[in-house]
């Protein structure tokens, strides 16, 4: 029998790691905050451990079917991103969906008994509606940035202001985003309509901002995940650092749309006048 190889030197779960450890020390993920998942290819996954052992199983509390028989790296419930690099094993958790999509069954981590995170509805949701649109997504990111979240504050729940706010701060908002932001009003996190409702909105678009609470981002790396989170972020934090002054500059529609021509971009249907 071929040995495996040491799971710990294997690069996407260090970069996952390195990503986690990056949103702690940004201030992201307070305490237990946030929670991270990825898509994982058996056959590479294989070389890291024996996937047909099942060390334990646990509920997913709803019919997660459509993503049976896939492997899926999480941050576990309960668990702080400062801790997650230091002792991955205990913080992360790789389970695939059984095949009647009702049970996670885990394969390797959690060791001290845990389960994955609490908002695994919202992500196995968004990971089956992006995959529908998008063969390549992988990844799955929810975090609570400072200034996206004091945005939400300020600006009404509607994703056409919320997006062109952004837009029009910097050159690079509408060439990372050009979809657009989803935006939920406040809602109980951790249910399965809060995931519902974030999936929803991840059909065509690849970020979905919680109203008061945090944001979601999606792609097929996790530096595209973290890069889309990164880019709203550096935008609302310039936004408040001018808004309460009288505005002399802006990015106008016409040069949104002449930067997305540019760039070979399409600007979400309606938002440019």
């Amino acid at each position: 029998m071929k040995t495996k190889k040491n799971i710990l030197d294997w690069k996407l779960l260090q970069d996952v790691c390195d990503i986690i450890n990056r949103m702690y020390i940004l201030g992201w993920d307070e305490r237990n905050g946030g929670n991270v998942s990825y898509l994982l290819d058996e056959k590479e996954l294989s070389e890291y451990i024996d996937v047909n052992h099942v060390i334990r199983t646990y509920p997913l509390n709803f019919d997660a079917s459509e993503a049976k028989g896939k492997y899926f790296l999480a941050t576990g419930t309960g668990k702080y991103f400062r801790n997650t690099k230091k002792d991955p094993e205990t913080n992360l958790g790789i389970f695939r969906v059984s095949e009647d999509g009702k049970m996670a069954e885990l394969v390797w981590g959690y060791k001290d008994g845990g389960v994955s995170t609490s908002e695994t509805y919202a992500h196995l949701m968004c990971h089956i509606e992006r995959l529908k649109v998008d063969p390549n997504h992988r990844i799955v990111i929810h975090c609570h940035p400072t200034c996206t979240l004091a945005l939400t504050h300020i600006l009404p729940n509607d994703e056409k202001e919320f997006t062109k706010t952004l837009w029009r701060v910097m050159t690079e908002g509408i060439v990372v985003f050009p979809e657009g932001v989803g935006v939920l009003p406040w809602m109980q996190s951790g249910t399965y309509e809060i995931g519902y409702a974030t999936a929803e909105k991840m059909k065509d678009r690849r970020l979905v901002v919680w109203g008061l609470h945090g944001i979601y981002g999606v792609g097929e790396s996790i530096d595209e995940a973290f890069g889309l989170i990164e880019t709203v972020e550096k935008s609302a934090d310039v936004y408040l650092r001018y808004h309460q002054f009288e505005e002399i500059n802006t990015i106008s529609d016409e040069n949104l749309r002449g930067i997305a021509k540019f760039y070979g971009k399409t600007p979400r249907e309606g938002y440019l006048d």
